[in-house]
């Protein structure tokens, strides 16, 4: 499918405005997709390449798909704060994409994006189906993750992790998805980074080869 029109917007979020980019889909569009992106305090912004790269797979089906910057990233209001008023900027992207589209939603994130979307959506019942792409499972800073509820989340679930990863290690990796609700996947990129450095072909190929299985595409 040919690149689809991006349009810049800012959504009005709890904290002051949010900056986000809208890739336009199909009019005959099955789902939208949100894609978070990873930690804003270690340079995390809309504009990330893994998160640029989760666009333009689920884009490549025609779905409309919003990114946006986390409070105080970017030209987006309010400050960082600490995994609490993020998960309040998800819902807000969430409530858009539902309003503009009353479409199902796909939501996706990076490292702490993955995280932040995990914990939001799961509940959600707009959302069909999410993606978590380099999920953090090892302490990082002093942030530990604690993924519990996934035990309740039945929603398909693709997990994508470099087999390098040094905030996903393997095994521990592994230990959670394991617990998670099926449905479930967990694909290794071999070679792969947290960052998927040199690996970001691959990383899409594992993105569209779930949805076309999950979603019959």
């Amino acid at each position: 499918m040919p690149d689809q029109q991006i349009n810049s917007l800012f959504l009005d979020g709890p904290a002051g405005r949010l900056e986000a980019l809208l890739n336009q889909g199909s009019p005959a569009a099955t789902h939208a997709a949100l894609v978070c992106h990873p930690h804003p305090l270690f340079g995390g912004t809309l504009h990330n390449k893994v998160v640029f790269h989760a666009t333009k797979a689920l884009n490549s089906f025609g779905f409309p798909v919003l990114r946006f910057n986390f409070r105080g990233a970017g030209l987006s209001q309010g400050e960082h704060d600490n995994g609490q008023g993020e998960l309040e900027d998800i819902r807000t992207a969430l409530d858009w994409l539902i309003q503009q589209f009353h479409l199902p939603i796909i939501a996706a994130g990076f490292s702490f994006g993955a995280a932040m979307v995990l914990r939001i959506a799961c509940p959600d019942t707009n959302v069909a189906a999410l993606i978590s792409l380099g999920t953090p499972v090892a302490s990082v800073d002093g942030r530990d993750y604690d993924y519990n509820f996934l035990k309740e989340c039945s929603k398909p679930k693709l997990f994508v992790s470099g087999r390098r990863d040094q905030f996903g290690p393997r095994s521990a990796l592994q230990r959670t998805v394991a617990l998670a609700a099926l449905p479930k996947q967990l694909v290794f990129i071999e070679g792969g980074d947290h960052f998927f450095e040199g690996r970001l072909a691959e990383l899409r190929h594992a993105i569209e080869s779930w949805v076309k299985e999950t979603l019959g595409k």
